[in-house]
Order: C-alpha cells, then sequence, then structure tokens
C-alpha cells in the first residue's frame, strides 16, 4: 500500500505542478530571474518575523540573512514582481523518511511556532512546513486567511487538535494534505467537513490518519469539488458510507479510503465513478457482496484492492463486468483475504493487462480457469489458502486441473500457490518460469521428487518455499543461488519426506530443513561453506554425530535449531564467534557434558533451550552471564545445585524460566518474585525443599495479561515462533500462538512444606498452578475464588485438609481440577464450573469429602450450593455437643434424686411423709378456696 500511495502522490503532484495556474517552474528558477528584480522589503521583514518563533537545530535556515530573501533556502519569488510565492520549507531529507510504517528523526526538523506575519506575503502561492515537529500546536487560524495559496502542505508535521475551519477560505487551493504520522501519539481531528466545500478549486486532497470518526457528512462535503482528481481518507476511522449519492465527482482518479471502519456494504454509486483509476479500500470492514458494475463503467480502473475486508458471494459477475470494457486497462487486482466463494470465472482471461492477481485467502473452489494463461503480462499470481466453508480442508478447495503439456503464455516474477491442489505432480508448466525469482508452492498437495531441471531455475531464484508437501528424494549436494550473492537466497523445504545428508549451499541466508528425513551426521565444514547462513533449522530429522565445532564460522547466524535430533557428544566449548545468534534450540537430542559458560556469553543471545538432554554441571556456572537471556529452558538434564540468584546474573529479562526434571535442591530463592516480566516459572520434579516463597503474589505479570516478547532484535531475519512444553491440565501440552496468555507456575514434584500462600490468590491472570505431588498442609485459601483466569489447578498428593472453598465456584475459566489424595473433608461444591466435574477421581483419596460426584452423601443434607461449609461443620459439632451435655446431666440429675430414695430408707420415709402432707395441705387449701366461693356467690 505503501508504494501505491507513494506512486500516486508522486504522479499527482507532478500533474499540479505541470498544469497550475502559477509558474512554479519560473518561481524554481528564481537564481536564474533577472538582476533587476529585488526582494520586497516588507515580505523579507515577514520572513524574519516568520524565523523568530521557529526553533532550527539543524540550522537549515542560517541562509537567511542578507538583503535579498529570493535566494534565501526555501524561498522562491518571482522573477517579474520580485513577490515570495513559494515558501518550501519541508524537512523530509534531513528528518529522514516520513513514510506511514517509519518514525522518523524529528530532532532535526523545524518546530516552534509559526507567526502570523506570514500574512504580509500577499502574493505567496505555494507554502509546504511538512515533515517537520511543531510539537503538537494546532495549525493556526491565519493560514485560512492567506487566500492567493493553491498549494498548502502541512502534512506529517506533529500539528494536533482541530482543524480549522477558516481553511475552506482558500478558495484557489488547488492541493492540501493535511495528512499525519502513523506513530504520533496525538491527532488532528474534524469533527464535520462541510469546510472543505468553500475550496472549490482543489484537485488533491490527502487527510489520511486524521481522525474523521464524528465527520458523518464526508461524502456529502467532498462530493461538492468537481475539480477533486485524488482523495486520500485512508485511516481516518471513517464509519459511515452515504446509501445513495447524485455523483458530482466529474474528475476523480485516485481514490484511498482504506484501513477505515464502515462496518457496511459498499454502495452502488460508487463504482459509477467512471473517471476512477485508481481505489483503495482495503481492510475497511466492508461486508456483503461485490457490488453490481455495469458493463464499461470502470474502463479506467488501474489499481483495485479489496484486500482484508469481509466480501462474501460469488466474483462471476464483478470480474465479468471488470472485463467487459475491450481497452480495459486494470493492472492490479487484490481481493485477498476476505469470505469470497464459487470457482474462479473464465472471464478473468480478458483482464489482459493484469500484472498483479492477489485471491489468496478466500474460500474458492474448483478448477484454476484454461484462460488465465491467457495474462501474457502476469508478474505476480497468489492463489494461496483458499479454504472450503471457511475451514482448512484435507482436500485443497482450488484446483490446477491443467495438461502436463500447458506452456503458459505469461511469465511470472513471482509465483505464489500455497494450500492450493497444485498437485500432485510436481507441476512441468513451471519450466517456462525463467523469470521468476520468487517460487511459493508451499501446502501445494505434490507427492513427487523435485525434477533436476527445476534446480536449474535457482541461478535467478531468491525465495523458494515448498514446505508442507510430501517431496521424496534426496537434495543435490551444489546449487546455484546467484540471483543476491550479497544476502543470499532464503528457501524453505520444511514438512516433506527428503532424505539423505544435509546438502551445503553457500549462497543461502535462510534454510529450513524441519520435518524431514535427513540423516547421518551434520557434515563437518558447514560453516566453511555455508558462512552466509542467518537462519538454519534441521530440526526434527534423523541427524546423528556430534555437532561441529565449524559453525563458530558462521558469523552472521542468528536463528539456529537443531531440536528433535539424535546428535551426541558435547556442546561445542568455543562459540564466540556466533556473535549475531539470537536463537539456539538443541532440545531433545542425547548431548551430555558440561555447558560452557561462554555460551552465555553471546551478546546476541536471548533464546536458549537445551532441555531434554543428559546435560550436567551446577547450575549456577551456567547461567553466568545470561544477563540479555529472554526465555531459558535447561528442563530434563541432569543440572544439580541450587537455584542461582538470578537478579545478581541481571536477568531482569526473564520471562520464561524451565528448569524441571533436574536434581536441583534448596529452597526456592525469593529472588523470582523481582522480575518484572517473567511468565512461566516451570522447576517441577527436582528436590526443592522449605516453604512456597509469600512474594510469589507479587509478580505483576501474573496479575494482567501483559507484554511478552514486543519486538524481536532486528537482526533476526525470520519470523520466530516460539514454542513451549508445561505440564497442564494433566498432560504435557506445547503452546505457541498463546504464549503471551500463558501465566504458568508449576511447583509440583517437589518436597515443598508448609501451607499455600494466601498472596498467591492475588495472581488474578494466572493460568496454570501445579503444586501437586508435595508436602503441603493446611487449608486450601479461603480467596482461591479470586484466580479468576485460572483454567487448570492441580493440588494432588498433599496433605492439605479442611473443607473445599466456596470461592472457587466463582472460577469460571477452570476446566481441569485435581484435589486427589488429601485429607479435605466437608461436601463438594455445586454450581458453574463445579457441575463439569463429575469424575470422582478428581476427588479420590479424600474419604471425608462427600456429595456429588461421590456415593457418599452428607447428612444432614445441607441448604444448598455454595453454602459455607465450615459453618455447617462447625454447627453440627456444636448440636452433637449439646445433646450429649442434656444426656449427661439427665443421667446425673436422675440418679442424684432417686438414687438416694432408693439406697436410704430413713430418706425414702421421710420424702413419701413431705409428699403426703404437701398433698393434704393443697386440698384443704382448694377447699377452703371453694368454700369461700359459694358464701359470696349466695
Amino acid at each position: 500500500m505503501a508504494t501505491w500511495r507513494t506512486s500516486t502522490q508522486t504522479l499527482v503532484l507532478l500533474c499540479f505542478l505541470v498544469l497550475t495556474k502559477v509558474n512554479f517552474l519560473e518561481a524554481a528558477e528564481s537564481n536564474t530571474r533577472s538582476q533587476n528584480v529585488a526582494c520586497i522589503e516588507r515580505e523579507r521583514n515577514a520572513l524574519l518575523e516568520f524565523r523568530k518563533g521557529l526553533k532550527d537545530p539543524s540550522g537549515w535556515l542560517s541562509s537567511w540573512v542578507g538583503k535579498d530573501c529570493c535566494n534565501w533556502t526555501g524561498v522562491n519569488c518571482s522573477n517579474t514582481t520580485g513577490n515570495v510565492v513559494v515558501l518550501h520549507l519541508k524537512t523530509m531529507d534531513y528528518c529522514g523518511s516520513v513514510g506511514h510504517s517509519e518514525a522518523f528523526n524529528r530532532g532535526t526538523c523545524l518546530s516552534g511556532t509559526l507567526s502570523p506575519s506570514l500574512l504580509n506575503l500577499t502574493y505567496l502561492s505555494y507554502l509546504d512546513l511538512s515533515g517537520n515537529n511543531f510539537q503538537g500546536i494546532p495549525i493556526p487560524e491565519f493560514i485560512g486567511s492567506l487566500k492567493t495559496l493553491r498549494y498548502l502542505d502541512l502534512s506529517h508535521a506533529a500539528f494536533i487538535g482541530e482543524v480549522p475551519r477558516s481553511l475552506g477560505n482558500l478558495s484557489y487551493l488547488e492541493y492540501l494534505a493535511l495528512s499525519m504520522v502513523a506513530t504520533d501519539p496525538l491527532w488532528l481531528w474534524a469533527s464535520d467537513l462541510s469546510w472543505v466545500v468553500g475550496l472549490s478549486s482543489l484537485q488533491y486532497l490527502d487527510l489520511s490518519f486524521m481522525n474523521l470518526s464524528k465527520a458523518n457528512n464526508w461524502v456529502e462535503a467532498v462530493n461538492m469539488l468537481p475539480s477533486l482528481t485524488t482523495l486520500d481518507l485512508s485511516w481516518c476511522e471513517l464509519q459511515d458510507f452515504a446509501e445513495s449519492l447524485t455523483i458530482n465527482f466529474t474528475s476523480l482518479s485516485v481514490l484511498d479510503l482504506s484501513c477505515n471502519n464502515f462496518n457496511a456494504t459498499i454502495p452502488r454509486w460508487l463504482f459509477n465513478i467512471t473517471t476512477l483509476q485508481r481505489v483503495n479500500l482495503q481492510r475497511s470492514e466492508i461486508k456483503g457482496s461485490l457490488p453490481e458494475v455495469s458493463r464499461g463503467s470502470l474502463c479506467n480502473l488501474r489499481t483495485l484492492d479489496l484486500s482484508l475486508n469481509a466480501f462474501n458471494g460469488k466474483i462471476k459477475g464483478f470480474i465479468d463486468a471488470l472485463g467487459g470494457c475491450g481497452n480495459n486497462t486494470l493492472d492490479y487486482l487484490d481481493l485477498s483475504s476476505n469470505n469470497l466463494q464459487g470457482k474462479l470465472p473464465d472471464s478473468l482471461g480478458n483482464l489482459k493487462y493484469l500484472s498483479f492477481l492477489r485471491l489468496t485467502q478466500n474460500s474458492f473452489s474448483g478448477s484454476l480457469p484454461w484462460s488465465i494463461g491467457n495474462l501474457s503480462n502476469l508478474d505476480m499470481l497468489d492463489l494461496s489458502f483458499n479454504f472450503m466453508n471457511g475451514a482448512i480442508a484435507e482436500s485443497k478447495s482450488v484446483v490446477f486441473n491443467l495438461n502436463p503439456d500447458w506452456v503458459p503464455s505469461f511469465s511470472l516474477y513471482e509465483i505464489a500457490i500455497s494450500n492450493c491442489q497444485l498437485g500432485p505432480r510436481f507441476p512441468t508448466w513451471l519450466r517456462t518460469q525463467v523469470d521468476a525469482f520468487q517460487i511459493i508452492l508451499s501446502g501445494a498437495g505434490i507427492s513427487d521428487i523435485i525434477p533436476v531441471w527445476f534446480w536449474n531455475l535457482t541461478s535467478r531464484l531468491w525465495w523458494v518455499d515448498l514446505s508442507d508437501n510430501q517431496f521424496m528424494g534426496k537434495l543435490p549436494g551444489s546449487v546455484s543461488f546467484e540471483f543476491d550473492n550479497i544476502t543470499g537466497a532464503w528457501v524453505d523445504l520444511g514438512f516433506n519426506l527428503l532424505e539423505g545428508s544435509i546438502p551445503l549451499w553457500p549462497n543461502v541466508s535462510h534454510l529450513s530443513l524441519r520435518n524431514n528425513l535427513f540423516s547421518g551426521p551434520i557434515p563437518s565444514n558447514i560453516g566453511q561453506r555455508m558462512s552466509k547462513v542467518r537462519d538454519l533449522d534441521l530440526s526434527r530429522n534423523f541427524l546423528n554425530g556430534s555437532i561441529p565445532a565449524s559453525i563458530n564460522e558462521m558469523e552472521t547466524l542468528s536463528f539456529l535449531d537443531l531440536s528433535s535430533n539424535c546428535l551426541s557428544g558435547t556442546i561445542p566449548r568455543n562459540l564466540q564467534g556466533l556473535r549475531k545468534l539470537v536463537i539456539l534450540d538443541m532440545s531433545k537430542n542425547n548431548l551430555l557434558g558440561v555447558v560452557s559458560i561462554s555460551l552465555c556469553a553471546l551478546p546476541s543471545l536471548i533464546f536458549l533451550k537445551l532441555s531434554s538432554n543428559n546435560l550436567s554441571g551446577e547450575l549456577s556456572s551456567v547461567l553466568q552471564n545470561c544477563s540479555r537471556l529472554f526465555s531459558i529452558d535447561l528442563g530434563e538434564n541432569r543440572f544439580s545445585g541450587t537455584i542461582p540468584d538470578l537478579v545478581s546474573a541481571h536477568l531482569f529479562s526473564l520471562t520464561y524460566l524451565g528448569l524441571r526434571a533436574n536434581f536441583l535442591r534448596g529452597n526456592i530463592p525469593e529472588q523470582l518474585c523481582e522480575f518484572p516480566y517473567l511468565h512461566i516459572i516451570d522447576i517441577a520434579q527436582n528436590k526443592l525443599s522449605g516453604t512456597i516463597p509469600k512474594c510469589l503474589g507479587n509478580l505483576k505479570t501474573f496479575t494482567y495479561l501483559g507484554p511478552y516478547f514486543d519486538e524481536l532484535p532486528s537482526t533476526l531475519h525470520i519470523e520466530f515462533r516460539e514454542h513451549v512444553e508445561i505440564v497442564s491440565k494433566g498432560r504435557q501440552n506445547e503452546y505457541t500462538k498463546i504464549i503471551p496468555l500463558l501465566n504458568v507456575i508449576d511447583l509440583s514434584a517437589n518436597d515443598l512444606k508448609g501451607e499455600i500462600p494466601d498472596h498467591i490468590t492475588k495472581l488474578s491472570a494466572l493460568f496454570t498452578l501445579n503444586l501437586s505431588w508435595n508436602h503441603l498442609s493446611g487449608k486450601i485459601p479461603e480467596n482461591i475464588g479470586n484466580l479468576q483466569r485460572l483454567e487448570s489447578l492441580d493440588l494432588s498428593h498433599n496433605n492439605l485438609s479442611g473443607p473445599i472453598p466456596p470461592s472457587m465456584i466463582s472460577m469460571t475459566f477452570l476446566n481441569y481440577l485435581n484435589l486427589s489424595f488429601n485429607k479435605l473433608w466437608g461436601q463438594i461444591p455445586t454450581g458453574n464450573q463445579f457441575q463439569t466435574f463429575n469424575d470422582p477421581c478428581i476427588y479420590e483419596g479424600n474419604p471425608e469429602l462427600c456429595g456429588p460426584p461421590l456415593s457418599s452423601s452428607c447428612s444432614p443434607p445441607t441448604n444448598g450450593a455454595g453454602e459455607d461449609e465450615n459453618g455447617d461443620s462447625e454447627g453440627e459439632v456444636e448440636k452433637f455437643g449439646l445433646y450429649i451435655s442434656m444426656g449427661v446431666g439427665f443421667a446425673i440429675g436422675f440418679w442424684a434424686v432417686c438414687g438416694s430414695l432408693v439406697i436410704k430408707q430413713s430418706w425414702r420415709r421421710a420424702y413419701f411423709k413431705f409428699i403426703d402432707e404437701m398433698k393434704d395441705r393443697v386440698y384443704v387449701f382448694i377447699a377452703v378456696m371453694i368454700a369461700g366461693c359459694r358464701e359470696k356467690m349466695r
């Protein structure tokens, strides 16, 4: 897109300079003007006043001295009147590139304020202040009063704020550029664009990277500019398309609305603009089917980019209309990364001037039409990654059904056919593509031997990707890649069935042979023969023998992967020559011996993976001089000693620490809590003792989904995707794509004692917590439910007691739980995720747990899900104690009274005598009372 934009702007600018009514050529040649015309004093003073407000760290305006201002840098005057007509202070040459993808050095740019003294330049027609750094000041209102301006460029100059509406007063303006740099943290913005209606002469308008999210009237406003030839509103956060419009664009030829937020279908009126030559709508959230286009309406169209949207349906009608012009000039068509379906139409062959065709990442099916062979101007063809029904299918959805003797009429420079059914035989028509410098046939369903004649094409090739097929046979020992003798070729033959020994191709910078059947030793002279290689991937083969010492001579090497082979011996001690090495993976081999302390001293090394070998030695000596490492994986070896003080080793950038399955002893050092970027701690299956450090709750990266590897060093020339293997959800899993989301603590299978610290419940973004197979005691922390993103929790095989905390019901991300073989008791919580934990093995070995899914029921029944099990259990104990007390009290009272009467006869007589006397007294009392009541009633 950047190339397209640059060429468009250059073309329009040249046309503008030629056709404009102001004689800019005359102004540009002011050095040869008549000696009788001098600089006007009033305008000279205005320029000096303007300069006072500027800061000029590079001294670019040092020539602004003397009386003749027409000879000053950036100033041009009229040959006839001496008036200043051009002020060209664009500092791109001094500040570097101002492309959208690059931040440039603004330390040498002009800055400061803009003085209104420019209003005294009454004939000024050209003002260019682009590429400067005005440090967040707004565009001055007075610019709208420079009534004679025909050219105004304030782009990439760090202005912010609302664009002044006064710019609409510049009725003579023909060129207006207010675009910004993509990396600017602040923005220019406009709440509406009604002011542009006043720019009745405007031909070129570039407002890219401005915030126009509230400018709902943008279509109606720019439609009032009949002279407009170029409109660039890319990256403007536009959200609306007018559904209907009476077209007033009588001259529009270049339209760029890419990278906006339309979230709508494309309006029909857009492709009824018959003057359009270049249209870019990529990445603009446009959906629906491609618009119905009448034949002949787009005969002038040369470039069309609709990629990275959500278009669906078939393309036949649209392509038929594009090819319906007898004089169509379309040379660039990109419909990639949509949801387009169906067969590719035969009318593609009518686009006879097409040089660039990209249809990748859609859902096309069927065979490639024969008519595509008519595209004799085709330089680039990309049909890769087409899917059936929106998902990757076992069989390819685009099939190349070509005659084996077919000879295409075109000669391509770039060929990219990925994830399409090109095979099973190697395409013989490639033999005619002698001009190609890039051939990509990855995932093309080819099951064949690579023919000898293909390697004869390599003298021109610099990019070859034949990965993910079923190529068989051996590779030639010598191949000549001569297209770029300086940097070398990029070759990927991974994921095939190639066999034999490793080839030595001297002019290759990237070589991937991973996942093949190569065997034998790595050639001892590989370092001398392949001295230009920067990325070397020989992983997942059957290589044996030792690692040759000559790899130390690969001075440009930045990526080396020898993992998953059968290599033996020791790691070469002298690797100081690999000063650019960023990634080193020698895992899953049979390497043994001590790791040299010089390995970590490599100045660029940030990823070190030596796991699953037989390496030994004290860990503290291995990790000396490792201050630059991001990731260390030394697991499944025979390292001994204690975990060293990693803070003293200055490993502050560490994100992944893998030391599992070694012979480490001692306590877990509290210094682990001081690493600001640590995401994964895997020190399981060692002999570590002591308690879990409480300070683990201070690991900030475990409290949010923070950055992982934001940017790899520029010395790395491949798209590196790290893969880690961790025990999660009860099994060992390999993770690649979601590593930034992995926050893992695995302390399992050690000799840890004590309680699980409450502070660990602060780690709200923790993904996996494994504390199994230790000697932990006490209760599970009550607030463990705060671990809202926890997906895997294993506390099995410990001595934990108490009930399962009810707060665990709120852990809705949890999908693996193991609490077996502890001393937990009480009712198992129900509700939310616990409804899915219906395997009794989760709670096995806890005889006092009850409730589903266990067969033992809780008695008496509880009041429902989520009840406080601890409180209920304590209540049951209190009731039981009360009943015991009542029974004992009753027995004691009963026998204290009745027992004495039975045993002692004198007490028994006295007791019954007392009872008889009391009975007589009560009888007499009642009788007297009744008699008294009768007397009163009479």
